[in-house]
């Protein structure tokens, strides 16, 4: 069993989602000690907030807000480099993300949880890799696979756990990510539906990307909260109607997380992390071309 499950906390705002960084109820400590933000600054500088850990159920946890208090950082503006590296360094080894999103399908529906499987990345403004030439630490070349986009196994306790609250979600789904922060044109809508799209949001990318990348087991939860602005019949997204939806249902996600967690700390996970450590060995030009040299 691996003690680190480290959970994002969002504000909402437009895509975002918020969570309640402290609780009491059973079995649950969310809140036990903080790393401050400027002690978890890093080679990619300092993350969105203060780290928060806790404890479920046994399970050591690490609270983030990627938009930082407040909502201070629009989604082009989270330092997503900092964040996951925070997160690493804080021996985390799961990342279960929380995300508002704009339904793309008449399948789902306002409100609909859904756990995605795949995404198309349409950001034009963020560091995409940690593997950029920036970093020591990170050197050489990695050419990360992403399929899958999404860890398979932690996506599916994120499904069990919705399934054992009695929540009706959706398995599997393409998610689009768009620069934002303003939200789509009509056109822009109905192009994303084009493309097999299902949600748009405006944080899962690169932030799925860099955390496969620093070897973190990467899940999603999705929550719709609207139908972005392609749907005839139904008023165009406002951040304020966003709101309205997510208060809504937002108990659905916290319970979720909250099991999952659970159900995450009844688990082995050497083999999954150990794959996803081959996986970089095995794409890592820096790592490939010394392998050659030498033997």
């Amino acid at each position: 069993m691996h003690e680190h499950t480290c959970v994002y906390v969002e504000t909402v705002v437009s895509r975002g989602t918020r969570l309640k960084s402290r609780d009491d109820t059973a079995g649950v400590s969310l809140v036990s000690s903080i790393t401050n933000r400027e002690n978890a600054k890093n080679d990619f500088g300092y993350p969105s907030s203060d780290l928060y850990h806790g404890c479920i159920d046994g399970v050591d946890i690490v609270l983030l807000a990627r938009h930082g208090a407040g909502h201070v950082f629009s989604p082009t503006g989270v330092n997503y480099r900092a964040n996951i590296e925070a997160l690493r360094l804080a021996d985390c080894t799961h990342i279960l993300a929380s995300t508002a999103c704009g339904s793309l399908t008449e399948s789902i529906g306002k409100g609909q949880l859904v756990v995605p499987d795949s995404f198309i990345d349409r950001t034009i403004s963020r560091k995409g890799t940690f593997y950029d030439g920036t970093s020591i630490k990170y050197n050489g070349v990695c050419h990360m696979p992403m399929e899958p986009a999404f860890d398979p196994r932690t996506s599916e306790i994120l499904l069990q756990a919705a399934k054992k609250l009695g929540y009706n979600i959706r398995k599997g789904g393409t998610i689009i990510t768009i620069e934002g922060p303003r939200f789509s044109s009509k056109a822009e809508s109905n192009a994303l539906r084009l493309w097999g799209g299902h949600l748009v949001n405006m944080t899962i990318c690169p932030e799925v990307i860099l955390a496969k990348e620093a070897g973190l087991l990467y899940a999603a939860i999705a929550m719709a909260t609207d139908y972005d602005c392609w749907k005839e019949c139904e008023d165009n997204v406002h951040a304020a109607d966003v709101l309205v939806v997510f208060k809504q249902n937002i108990h659905k996600i916290v319970n979720v997380l909250l099991e999952a967690v659970k159900l995450i700390g009844c688990g082995d996970w050497e083999q999954d992390i150990f794959k996803l450590k081959v996986i970089f060995v095995r794409n890592h030009l820096c790592i490939q071309i010394i392998w050659r040299y030498f033997f």
